[in-house]
């Protein structure tokens, strides 16, 4: 089941929530600070011993503080105009969690909108990859939330998804 919600990350009660990391892993600005900072200090100190993170790959973590018990960091592509292979790593961002996910017995993730802030991928086709991942692992996993900051990208997410589900959706 795909559910999108507009909420706090931070504060879902699920095995797992997926951090839009940098590649450093060691904190930044928005959903990676916040989750950050509802983790603790711990959650630093044991992403210094992941060594970092490539763009499109994915690594896990204690949730520590927060209410998951997991967090899988992500590093989303910075979009440059397309033409730099931001749409198979914003896919491979999706992939690789789902799979990091299903490696650690979770049953229950939630997604933000990976590398749709600061990062400046475009929020339709961002939803249209989300979406797709996220119905391709539906019958794996006991719930998959995509959570969002906005209600106006909730809105978004929800029009892709009925797109999916109504085979109204084209890749063209």
């Amino acid at each position: 089941m795909v559910e999108i919600i507009t909420a706090d990350i931070t504060t879902l009660q699920v095995d797992a929530i997926v951090n839009a990391a940098n590649n450093s892993l060691l904190g930044g600005g928005g959903v990676d600070g916040a989750i950050h900072h509802g983790a603790g200090p711990l959650l630093l100190e044991y992403c210094r011993t992941l060594d970092g993170c490539r763009t499109g790959e994915a690594k896990i973590s204690p949730g520590f503080e927060l209410p998951a018990r997991r967090v899988i960091h992500t590093v989303g592509p910075v979009w440059q105009g397309g033409d730099h292979y931001e749409v198979p790593l914003l896919t491979a961002c999706y992939t690789n969690s789902f799979e990091l996910a299903l490696q650690n017995d979770v049953r229950s993730i939630a997604f933000p909108a990976i590398s749709t802030g600061v990062y400046g991928f475009p929020k339709q086709t961002a939803a249209e990859i989300a979406i797709g991942a996220m119905l391709s692992y539906r019958e794996r996993f006991d719930r998959i939330i995509a959570c969002c900051f906005s209600e106006a990208d909730a809105a978004l997410y929800r029009q892709v998804l009925a797109e999916h589900q109504h085979g109204t959706y084209s890749t063209e």
